[in-house]
C-alpha cells in the first residue's frame, strides 16, 4: 500500500461507530453480505439488445453465490438464440461475479445478467423468504409439461383485425368467430406433448390428435380460419 506524504504526516483518528451492511432476505434468512458467497437466491429477469429487436429472459438458480441453475429464454434475431446455446454452457459454474463480466455473446442476455445481479445483491429474489430456497431444478419446472418455453405470437393490422398464431397452450392451428366476426375460441397443439408423442413411436397424426386441444367457445363458431391464411 502507498500512501501520499501528506496521508503520512496525518495523525491517527479513530472511526466512530461500525455500520455494516444492511441485512437482506436470503432464502428465508437475514444476512449481512459482505462476501459474494453469502449470497443465495433464485430469480429471473429480462434483457434487450442495443437495437431492441430481441429480448432474453434469463432465470439463474444461485446457492452460496455459485450459479448452479441457467434457464436462457429468447425471442428475437436468430443470432441471440444461437447465442443462449453459449451462454448456457458458460454460466452453470461462475460465481455472480464472474458471470457479470463475462461476455454471454448477446446483449439481451448480458444486460438480463446485470438486471439478475441487481435483484439477486438486493435480496430482491423470487425465493427471498423460501427457507433453504428452491431445488435445483425449479428453473426447469418453469416450462411445465412438454419442456418448452410460453409463448405468445399475436399478429394484427388495422384493415384485418389481429390474428393469434401461439399462445400458453400452444400452436395455434384455427381460430373460431362468431356472427360479428371476433373471436371467440381457437384449435391448438401442444407442441411439447405432440413431440413426446412421436419420440413415444406414436403414428403422426395420433401424435397431433392427442397434444390437440380447444380453448373458449370454439364450438360455437359459425366461421372457422387458419390464423396464418386467412
Amino acid at each position: 500500500m502507498i500512501y501520499t506524504k501528506e496521508i503520512e504526516n496525518m495523525c491517527p483518528v479513530n472511526k466512530g461507530a461500525y455500520h455494516g451492511p444492511a441485512p437482506i432476505p436470503e432464502e428465508g434468512k437475514w444476512v449481512q453480505v459482505k462476501e459474494i458467497g453469502d449470497i443465495s437466491g433464485l430469480t429471473h429477469g429480462v434483457g434487450w439488445c442495443a437495437p431492441q429487436q430481441g429480448a432474453c429472459k434469463l432465470t439463474l438458480n444461485v446457492k452460496n453465490g455459485i450459479i448452479e441453475e441457467a434457464l436462457i429464454e429468447t425471442i428475437g434475431c436468430s443470432g441471440m438464440t444461437h447465442s443462449a446455446a453459449m451462454a448456457g454452457e458458460i454460466l452453470t459454474g461462475k460465481t455472480l461475479l464472474e458471470a457479470l463480466n463475462t461476455d454471454l455473446v448477446c446483449d439481451a442476455i448480458n444486460t438480463a445478467m446485470r438486471e439478475l445481479f441487481l435483484q439477486i445483491v438486493y435480496g430482491r429474489t423470487q425465493s427471498a423468504f423460501s427457507e433453504g430456497g428452491l431445488a435445483i431444478g425449479a428453473g426447469l419446472e418453469d416450462l411445465g409439461k412438454g419442456t418448452r418455453s410460453q409463448i405468445g405470437t399475436i399478429y394484427s393490422t388495422k384493415a384485418k383485425g389481429p390474428r393469434y398464431l401461439e399462445l400458453a397452450e400452444g400452436y395455434i392451428t384455427h381460430v373460431a368467430l362468431d356472427e360479428e366476426g371476433s373471436i371467440i375460441g381457437y384449435e391448438y397443439i401442444n407442441m411439447g406433448k405432440m413431440m413426446d408423442n412421436l419420440k413415444a413411436n406414436m403414428e403422426p397424426m395420433e401424435a397431433i390428435s392427442k397434444a390437440s386441444g380447444k380453448y373458449g367457445r370454439f364450438d360455437e363458431g359459425v366461421k372457422i380460419i387458419d390464423p396464418r391464411k386467412e
